[in-house]
């Protein structure tokens, strides 16, 4: 083999070990809470707001999307978020619809035609693609048990992944790392790790307001985050771990020992996202505002896109969340694994994309059971600079991916 095939093969092997820059972000769906579509301008009001935030410990400009199509659309048209990222300079992390259906083609064509109509405007705001959201959950025993919904497989992702890959090699988001979301539980499921290696991250939508019967207190909902991420951690090998959804809602029954309340809004944010996530890891927090009208619990921090949060965003200096506390907390990763939980409230935010219709927040489901193990390794927070700009590399920034990378290299200039 020549040096520069190693070479290149060195440089692939360092871009897929190394972690993203930690966006800031919102989730958001194609339907108002009044399930009509949401316009170009519905978009700019959500992404005006998220990047105005007062006290915000970050620019929240990036937004994760459940679909490509335009809601309502009987074709492949481009979702109008599109236009309105452009317009406001969002960075977009990609959905598509992958339950329900055997093919992702309505998805790829309707960013085909999105890229044919804006191109670099549009590919060059693209950070990432899911191929699917809460699949593997939702075929799972828990998953059936709570009824929620259709699913797709191992097999059937793997396939969609391929398809997507196929249908953009050789364009300008060839490189756009492509990943998948689901529950934790899912990925530390033997049986879904053909995912994991087709997949250059994984996401988790984690919410311990719903880890009933694990101690769900609000005071707990940092040790039951903490455990979920590090059972992850230790089943996805080294793939970057993005937090597509995670939050507290204001409003709602109380779950177990979980209340919903603004306060408990506040803590969580400052327990989770500013301790352990915000300037540190991909994150999308749910939500900016509420588009889902079957479900109960409200998770919105603001009211009507109001730049004035229902409490202060600022994130503390110490934390609350230490690991001496932790020590004494409920459930290891193994015990927690076999914990039983309901879907994210997001579950079906995007319905079939063969129907046009996906993107909708339909269901009322909560969240997947996703506690699982271990504490924080600081409760300092982090570094200003860092989570002001929203682009601090991971503190995971270096998989085994990346090590033998730097390996090959150096055997490379050695045959210099």
């Amino acid at each position: 083999m020549r040096a520069s095939e190693l070479l290149a093969g060195a440089a692939a092997l360092l871009a897929s070990g190394v972690s993203a820059e930690a966006y800031l972000g919102f989730n958001s769906g194609n339907t108002l809470p009044s399930r009509e579509a949401k316009f170009k301008k519905d978009w700019v009001q959500e992404f005006t707001t998220a990047q105005n935030l007062k006290n915000s410990p970050g620019v929240f400009n990036a937004v994760r999307l459940y679909t490509n199509i335009q809601a309502y659309s009987q074709t492949s048209e481009p979702i109008e978020a599109f236009e309105a990222a452009i317009e406001t300079n969002t960075k977009i992390l990609l959905g598509v619809w992958a339950s329900g259906t055997n093919t992702i083609e309505p998805e790829i064509k309707a960013l085909q035609n999105g890229i044919a109509k804006y191109g670099k405007k549009l590919t060059d705001l693209i950070i990432g693609a899911s191929i699917g959201s809460e699949d593997l959950y939702r075929v799972s025993v828990t998953g059936i048990q709570n009824k929620s919904g259709v699913g797709a497989g191992p097999a059937e992702l793997v396939k969609f992944i391929s398809d997507w890959k196929k249908a953009f090699q050789g364009t300008a988001i060839a490189n756009v790392p492509i990943g998948h979301v689901d529950t934790w539980d899912a990925w530390t499921n033997g049986t879904n790790k053909p995912v994991i290696d087709a997949v250059d991250w994984v996401g988790v939508d984690e919410y311990p307001y719903y880890e009933n019967g694990k101690g769900n207190n609000i005071e707990n909902s940092g040790y039951l985050f903490d455990r979920a991420y590090d059972a992850i951690e230790g089943a996805v090998g080294g793939k970057p771990i993005w937090v597509t959804e995670t939050g507290w809602p204001y409003v709602g029954q109380t779950w177990d020992q979980a209340e919903a309340t603004i306060k408990n809004q506040q803590y969580y944010w400052q327990e989770v996202g500013c301790r352990k996530l915000f300037g540190k890891v991909p994150t999308f927090w749910y939500n900016l505002r509420d588009s889902n009208p079957d479900n109960e619990m409200k998770f919105a921090i603001t009211d009507n896109l109001s730049t004035t949060p229902h409490f202060d965003l600022t994130c503390p200096k110490t934390f609350k969340t230490t690991p001496k506390a932790s020590s004494g907390s409920s459930a290891s990763a193994t015990s927690a694994a076999t914990g039983t939980g309901v879907s994210s409230p997001s579950s079906m935010e995007s319905g079939s994309s063969s129907s046009g219709s996906s993107g909708s927040e339909s269901s009322g489901s909560p969240s997947s059971g996703t506690a699982s193990s271990s504490e924080p390794a600081t409760v300092t927070a982090p570094a200003e600079s860092a989570v002001a700009t929203g682009s601090a590399t991971s503190v995971k920034g270096v998989s085994a991916a990346a090590v033998a990378g730097m390996t090959l290299l150096v055997g490379v200039f050695a045959m210099l």
